[in-house]
């Protein structure tokens, strides 16, 4: 239950109108359409992002959902236990990554943010969110995570389908993340990390297609900030190019244009095309889903967790066609 009267007197607003959306509420306030978010993070976080998504504001880049700040300046509100936070609602849509124009945009837009998206030094106060350097670790860890979830599986007295389909196909992607491992060149990922560091880079760290809006002048937004962080900004091409391939049948045409597009704003090094193309090798998207699965991170029904497991298992072949075409392109 949202407490309006709370939150409008916290934010000076009159509500007018609450409409829940995806995760979120569109408030029609006398002081125009906002976007309303109970978030389940504390206070430091909220002002880390808030400070973050303001010095990128600052640094030229202003296509984002700005925080509503309180009369007092506050990007939040407490309301007993809860915490809201307001941002500035963005009229438009969400790309469509099977538009060519729209793939197109979305990667110069990224090139872009990732050019203001630099030299933040958050306050001593404030905990800092930082990844930089982590990949060589996180890799080996979710490499030990899928031999874990097979053991689970393995143990479990009545197998679930689930469980039968991972058994059978877990070996290949094991030996896939275990090739990404052994792509990385550690002597290139460390002097990215080492540059990432002393430009002071933050990383979007879900830049996808529900997260990349058009408002109704063709411009383009971002919007979502929660995962925000510091991390080597090849992460977001990663992400960009894995999100949108995976609706496009890996077809690595689709992948030279994201390439393309984001190189003509911001150049990618041959340090980052080496972490690129190890992100590109891991297989992300089986460990995650298996994870949520084993690990109950997801709230989806068992019919959910198969139907996106055959789905990944299905693409095998396009997905393994287009790594072979990667070396082509980067």
């Amino acid at each position: 239950m949202v407490r309006e009267t709370e939150i409008s007197n916290q934010f000076g607003f009159r509500i007018y109108e609450l409409v829940p959306m995806k995760g979120v509420y569109l408030i029609k306030t006398d002081k125009g359409n906002k976007c309303l978010k109970k978030v389940n993070y504390g206070i430091q976080k909220i002002m880390y992002l808030y400070k973050a998504k303001e010095h990128i504001i600052q640094n030229g880049y202003e296509r984002v959902d700005r925080y509503v700040l309180t009369p007092d300046g506050c990007p939040y509100a407490l309301v007993n236990d809860d915490i809201y936070v307001v941002t500035e609602w963005i009229e438009g849509r969400e790309c469509d990554f099977k538009k060519i124009e729209e793939l197109k945009k979305a990667a110069l837009n990224l090139a872009n943010f990732h050019l203001s998206a630099r030299g933040f030094i958050p306050d001593e106060n404030l905990k800092v969110r930082n990844d930089i350097g982590k990949l060589p670790t996180t890799l080996e860890k979710r490499v030990a995570t899928l031999n874990k979830m097979y053991d689970i599986a393995r143990k479990n007295k009545k197998k679930s389908e689930f469980d039968e389909i991972y058994m059978s196909n877990v070996n290949f992607y094991i030996n896939l993340a275990k090739d990404a491992m052994n792509f990385l060149d550690m002597n290139m990922y460390f002097k990215v990390c080492n540059d990432s560091i002393k430009e002071s880079v933050l990383c979007h760290h879900d830049y996808t297609y529900h997260n990349i809006i058009f408002d109704n002048d063709g411009n383009t937004y971002i919007v979502d900030f929660d995962y925000c962080k510091a991390e080597v900004q090849i992460y977001d091409v990663a992400t960009l190019m894995i999100k949108a391939l995976k609706r496009l049948n890996w077809n690595s045409d689709y992948a030279k244009i994201i390439l393309d597009s984001y190189n003509s704003v911001r150049q990618i090094t041959k340090e980052e095309y080496n972490i690129l193309k190890t992100l590109l090798i891991f297989p992300q998207r089986f460990w995650r889903l298996a994870n949520r699965y084993y690990y109950k991170e997801a709230g989806w029904n068992e019919q959910s967790f198969i139907r996106k497991l055959k789905e990944i298992i299905d693409e095998r072949e396009n997905y393994m066609n287009f790594l072979e075409k990667m070396h082509e392109i980067m």
